[in-house]
């Protein structure tokens, strides 16, 4: 019986170890659809279809990533594949805004344990360190199942308020706001700026794909909370798409928060990025010529 009880006292104690011990990594590649720029206008001309195509192509550069997930029971960081640019296709400072623009940061880390999330990001060079709550998504869970990599999947839904410092939450404007653009500016009421064909919805659908095979509260980005690793997650617009899992690698991953850049919370990060739009918006309101370079 004592030998019996031992068994189990050594059983017990091994499956709390392997819990605590219990690390995955997992890569995902992100893909967003860029905006069609059919009939829109910069500054006082149109937009040629071969600015159109070049312009497209270069968001589409840079709206492809890669990211990596490092995760355990109760914690993960999520960061950017390091990659070196092709020689001639570097974007300067115009990559840096659209990476701040798109959710781009540093580590992104959250303790789904404490239901808090920590980002260090880069903007107008100057470092913030964002803390604040994780954002809770009321997910619906559906009977719709798909295999993706090899792991048995579950559909979930939500609803979420777009962020209007994500740049790929940008919509192209329907054709009742252009008429009424187009009359004030016919009217002399304003002069088109290239920003102003595009306007962000009040609030956008997320599709996500979890598997209960990986049993963690963690995914990609800010997204959490279902019964499983989320493996995939659609907005529309957006793709983000696991392509590889490895659980318990015999090298270990430090899973901790960044340190780096000034202490604020989401809404006052976001208000600051949305001022200094607003400033960068009025300043460059009816120049001539075309969008902003997108490099050389």
């Amino acid at each position: 019986m004592k030998k019996l009880s031992y068994l189990l006292l050594v059983l017990a104690f091994s499956q709390i170890q392997a819990q605590k011990d219990f690390q995955g990594m997992a890569v995902y590649e992100t893909k967003t659809q860029p905006p069609k720029f059919e009939g829109m206008r910069a500054g006082n001309r149109d937009i040629t279809p071969e600015m159109q195509k070049n312009i497209e192509e270069r968001m589409k550069q840079m709206l492809e990533k890669t990211f990596i997930l490092n995760f355990d029971k109760s914690a993960s960081i999520y960061k950017e594949e390091e990659k070196l640019e092709t020689p001639g296709q570097g974007n300067g400072g115009m990559r840096m805004m659209m990476s701040s623009m798109m959710g781009g940061g540093g580590t992104f880390y959250k303790d789904v344990k404490n239901k808090t999330y920590t980002v260090d990001k880069e903007f107008m060079g100057k470092e913030f360190l964002v803390v604040d709550s994780l954002p809770k998504l009321d997910w619906k869970l559906e009977q719709e199942t798909k295999q993706i990599g090899g792991y048995n999947c579950y559909k979930a839904t939500a609803v979420k308020q777009a962020s209007k410092t994500d740049f790929r939450n940008f919509r192209p404007k329907n054709n009742e706001t252009k008429k009424t653009d187009e009359a004030k500016k016919t009217s002399g009421e304003t002069k088109t700026n290239f920003e102003d064909n595009f306007e962000i919805p009040k609030e956008i659908v997320i599709t996500a794909w979890y598997t209960p095979e990986v049993p963690v509260n963690q995914g990609p980005e800010n997204y959490w909370g279902l019964p499983g690793l989320i493996l995939e997650v659609n907005d529309g617009r957006t793709t983000i798409l696991c392509s590889k899992i490895v659980l318990n690698a015999k090298d270990k991953v430090e899973i901790k928060p960044s340190k780096k850049g000034k202490v604020i919370s989401q809404k006052d990060y976001d208000e600051t990025v949305i001022k200094k739009m607003e400033e960068f918006r009025e300043m460059n309101r009816g120049r001539a010529g075309g969008p902003p370079p997108m490099g050389r």
